[in-house]
């Protein structure tokens, strides 16, 4: 039995960004089960693995279940001591933790009012005195982790950590409806916007799952503030350079035309998260680069 990692819509499920960043960004392997959104109730499609009723959840080879994304965080970084998920220094490994302890069970206002949307981007949401405070507390602390540990840059307390993947929602909430933040908070946002593994997921969340109207708000809407995608789109005809799939070695059946250039793909989801930023993939970008 491999580990399994149960996930809402990539779109919306700003809890599942979370878990899959701490896979994907630390090189551990899975196996992705998708919870749809729109078939019935969370806590209904999650009865096969009781006591879970959200997600994201693991199930672990071992039968153990873990439905909450601190202690999938914990558990990992004990499984995977090697892998640096929190910081191997002390002092920033408890900055760390304080950081994601907070993440994970405040800022509620920030959540409520600004719930993540990885497809829409707003020009300016309407604020409140609560949101403002959040987004005060939140440039408080992300300036006090980058002072006790200089150096750290673009993230908070040293290289990329769990504290990070547990502010990437948050840095997603704070870009995609142009709220409030500080010079030294922006450029942390705009870490995470380039970061290649949220782009991915975003990527994904461009294809998989309904669009959720409840999610939408009546704002005006912008573009998407991070990285401009590379040039890329679907083609039903051409002759791909490469024969093998990037991403699963398999036999070339789907097609896209990235820079001008045609890159075959072994079905059309892989073809698709491509197009929607191929830049993100670097299975793709060492094609590109031959």
């Amino acid at each position: 039995m491999s580990k399994e990692l149960y996930f809402g819509d990539p779109a919306y499920s700003s809890w599942s960004l979370r878990a899959w960043l701490l896979f994907d960004r630390f090189g551990i392997d899975y196996e992705p089960i998708w919870v749809d959104f729109l078939s019935g109730s969370v806590a209904d499609q999650m009865k096969p693995i009781p006591p879970a009723r959200t997600v994201p959840t693991l199930r672990l080879p071992d039968g153990a279940v873990l439905w909450e994304s601190l202690a999938i965080a914990e558990e990992l970084a004990s499984r995977y001591p090697d892998a640096g998920l929190w910081p191997s220094d002390p002092s920033a490994r408890a900055t760390a933790r304080s950081l994601a302890a907070e993440m994970h069970a405040g800022f509620g206002t920030l959540r409520n009012e600004c719930p993540m949307h990885l497809r829409t981007a707003y020009a300016e949401a309407p604020s409140s005195p609560a949101l403002e405070a959040d987004l005060r507390r939140l440039e408080l602390i992300w300036d006090h982790a980058r002072s006790k540990h200089p150096g750290s840059e673009p993230w908070l307390c040293g290289g990329y950590s769990i504290a990070d993947a547990f502010f990437a929602p948050v840095a997603a909430r704070i870009a995609g409806y142009g709220l409030s933040a500080s010079p030294s908070a922006r450029i942390y946002v705009d870490a995470h916007l380039a970061d290649p593994a949220f782009r991915r997921w975003r990527a994904i969340g461009q294809l998989r799952g309904e669009r959720l109207p409840w999610y939408d708000r009546d704002y005006p809407r912008a573009d998407w503030p991070g990285p401009k995608p590379l040039n890329a789109e679907a083609i039903e005809d051409g002759t791909a350079e490469n024969t093998a799939c990037p991403f699963s070695g398999k036999p070339v059946t789907d097609l896209a035309k990235i820079e001008g250039r045609v890159i075959g793909f072994c079905n059309s989801f892989c073809r698709d998260k491509v197009v929607a930023d191929a830049g993100a993939w670097p299975e793709v970008m060492a094609l590109l680069a031959r």
